[in-house]
């Protein structure tokens, strides 16, 4: 037999095991989609889009996946832990051979485990998403609306995870079919076209779902979810009226959201500034989030707030007193996000992993608003975050002023969240400024993850690697 080993490609996926069992093929083993004859034997079945329950079934299985592994879970390896490692928000206090000890120290290698995890795990769900798409292309079984719905998701994931993707490696493949012919020699683009294919992605996603949830949980994506991408990713690509504009439409949705007045119920299930969130694996599961992040021992096991970020804070910052924690000795304290709460199983779920919020739309139509020089518009929603933090209004006079003023409040804002304060600090050209005294390791080339050197040995148009690897 021939064997199909491309990681974009064939993969040996839960989700296809999934999508198998739910036909009832369950004696055929992973092994034997790896060595399939076809790539078609990587597809989900034709039978999974007959029904409309398993076909929303292949669509929540991809969630669990960027869930449980990968850039977006909250589990220890993913970017909300590792970056704030490789970026002044943690100090590492794990292990030195781990694969994560590199982060901490700017010291990445093209064979670091967790960056291969990175790759290969990303392009697996957007192998998935695209093979939902093909499906339902020639499904004749479910209705238009269901059929839009799911193919809105399916871009959504599709464009969510290629941003993530760039925004850590720069040049990637942008891959929007599942014919490995293609896939195994596709070429890499520049992050300005990975830009432009995420936001045609998202507003095609956006005239396909509805504005009202599937769930009253908000664990599948709405259109105002999709909006909440678009408009950070128009931020990313410098397109401001547009990035202002998409988040204005989300931000006069209140009869949807709004911000919580009270910081300990912004990251509760049932919180009203939850765009989108993640469903736990199991009914009283709570986040992996506050598992990663709380400890009860000193000095901490793993990873703690840096000194740095903590006196960052003024004293009268509730998100101090209420988004972080602390555990001391004798001779010293320590410091550990807070926002998820829950570390132990309860009864029911209290707290979802949440991906998107409203907070980051009052930040981003502040920074859009201050770029196009609407500096009063912008004091406005930058004191909407400030007021609620407890903190007097902003002070920031001139434009440069006000954009600093905006940088430092995402900072206090959005720390532990899916690597916010890395992706802010290099698309303003400040990671040098910030991190060239903090890190011995610091590199200029630090800015970009290096590229997978197995990636690079499967597919050689990937070259050239990255600068500094």
């Amino acid at each position: 037999m021939k064997r199909f080993t491309h990681p974009i490609l064939l993969s040996c996926y839960s989700t296809v095991l999934f999508f198998l069992m739910v036909v009832g093929i369950l004696h055929i083993s992973c092994d034997s989609f790896v060595e399939a004859d076809s790539p078609q034997s990587q597809l989900p079945s034709e039978a999974v889009f007959e029904n409309y329950a398993t076909a929303s079934a292949a669509i929540t299985d991809i969630y669990a996946k960027m869930r449980d592994r990968g850039m977006l879970t909250g589990q220890s390896s993913g970017i909300s832990y590792q970056l704030g490692s490789y970026c002044d928000e943690l100090d590492y206090y794990g292990s030195p051979t781990a694969a994560a000890a590199a982060f901490n120290t700017n010291a990445l290698l093209p064979s670091n485990n967790l960056v291969q995890d990175y790759w290969s795990v990303a392009y697996n769900q957007i192998y998935a998403a695209n093979s939902v798409l093909e499906r339902l292309e020639t499904s004749t079984a479910l209705s238009e609306e269901q059929i839009t719905q799911l193919q809105g998701e399916a871009y959504f994931i599709r464009a969510m995870v290629h941003f993530y993707l760039t925004n850590l490696f720069g040049e990637i493949p942008y891959i929007k079919t599942t014919d490995y012919r293609l896939n195994s020699r596709a070429p890499k683009v520049t992050v300005k076209e990975v830009y432009s294919f995420t936001i045609h992605d998202l507003e095609q996603a956006a005239t396909l779902l509805e504005k009202d949830y599937l769930r009253a949980e908000r664990t599948r994506p709405n259109r105002y979810a999709v909006l909440a991408l678009l408009s950070r990713v128009y931020l990313y690509d410098e397109k401001w009226a547009e990035a202002a504009n998409a988040a204005s439409v989300l931000l006069n949705a209140t009869e949807l959201y709004t911000l919580q007045s009270d910081l300990k119920r912004v990251f509760l299930k049932e919180s009203k500034e939850t765009i989108w969130q993640q469903q736990p694996s199991i009914a009283g599961k709570n986040t992996d989030q506050a598992a990663s992040f709380i400890f009860f021992t000193v000095p901490p096991p793993s990873a703690a707030l840096t000194a740095e970020f903590i006196n960052s804070f003024a004293s009268t910052d509730l998100r101090k007193s209420n988004w972080t924690g602390s555990m001391a000795n004798a001779s010293s304290t320590w410091y550990y996000t807070y926002k998820f709460k829950e570390f132990y199983n309860t009864p029911v779920s209290k707290e979802y992993p949440v991906v998107l919020r409203l907070a980051e739309q009052y930040l981003i139509r502040a920074e859009a608003r201050a770029q196009q020089g609407d500096l009063i518009s912008s004091k406005e929603d930058l004191n909407r975050i400030r007021q609620r933090a407890g903190l007097a209004q902003a002070l920031a006079s001139s434009k440069e002023e006000l954009l600093q003023a905006i940088l430092e409040e995402r900072k206090l804002e959005l720390f532990s969240e899916y690597g916010h304060r890395f992706f802010d600090l290099k698309r303003n050209g400040q990671l040098d400024q910030a991190l060239s005294t903090l890190k011995p390791g610091w590199n200029t080339t630090d800015r970009l993850f290096p590229l997978p050197q197995n990636e690079i040995n499967l597919n050689p148009t990937l070259l050239p690697q990255n600068d500094g690897y």
